[in-house]
């Protein structure tokens, strides 16, 4: 139901809209696998439920040639292929390490941000989400637009100083899964930062699943329970906004 497009000569992008009344808009951030049918899928539900939704392809100077994608993230979480899927994809998205890559990626969600502001029928309630590589760039991005209404990071790190974190101007809901053991053993770390900081921060961890519980073409992450009700909440702050 949507388009892919170009923003500014700046990020491609996947752009799906609302057939009636725009509700707002949303910036749906991929995890580290880019702009695939799954990040596509989410942006299309987002605007069945009325929000305009645009999905960047921040990952796009990555090469995933010759690599199957879908079986690399099932692999990742297989006990006897965990060591080789690992090298394989630390090889491949060893770009973004590089400091210079954060900011680019901030620089084209901005583009993202101005293009979804200035649509008719936004009027400026504007949220962002993502997927791991995706949550962790929502919280970025949620430290550098003060006019953003709302971030819904799922399973992502918050890699960013108190003074940063202080530059927030949103509320700020985050998902985990409890057997994600690093993400969820800095909750405590995030929570007192957001809390110093003055930020309305709130976050539900979820029991019996772990990272990528929310992508539903992976069985080996994917919990039904945890999507539906994290999925709940995402539209219920959503009306908020």
């Amino acid at each position: 139901m949507g388009e892919l497009i170009n923003v500014d000569n700046i990020v491609d992008a996947y752009l799906s809209k609302p057939i009636g009344a725009i509700k707002g808009a949303i910036i749906v951030i991929h995890e580290i696998w880019g702009l695939n049918d799954n990040t596509k899928s989410i942006a299309d539900r987002f605007a069945n439920e009325g929000y305009l939704a645009l999905a960047p392809d921040l990952l796009s100077d990555l090469d995933y040639s010759g690599i199957n994608v879908d079986q690399l993230a099932i692999d990742l979480f297989t006990d006897d292929k965990r060591e080789q899927a690992q090298a394989t994809l630390f090889k491949i998205i060893e770009p973004t390490t590089d400091p210079s890559f954060a900011e680019k990626a901030l620089d084209k969600l901005h583009h993202c941000f101005d293009y979804l502001f200035n649509q008719e029928g936004v009027n400026s309630r504007i949220a962002i989400t993502g997927f791991c590589f995706g949550g962790t760039h929502s919280f970025s991005f949620a430290t550098v637009e003060p006019r953003l209404k709302l971030a819904l990071p799922f399973y992502g790190h918050l890699n960013r100083t108190i003074d940063q974190v202080k530059n927030i101007k949103c509320p700020v809901f985050a998902f985990y899964g409890q057997n994600d053991k690093t993400l969820v053993f800095d909750v405590p770390k995030i929570k007192d930062m957001m809390d110093q900081a003055g930020i309305d921060f709130q976050y539900k961890i979820y029991d019996n699943c772990g990272h990528a519980f929310f992508n539903d073409t992976n069985p080996k992450t994917f919990n039904k329970e945890a999507a539906d009700d994290s999925w709940r909440i995402v539209l219920e702050k959503l009306s908020e906004m």
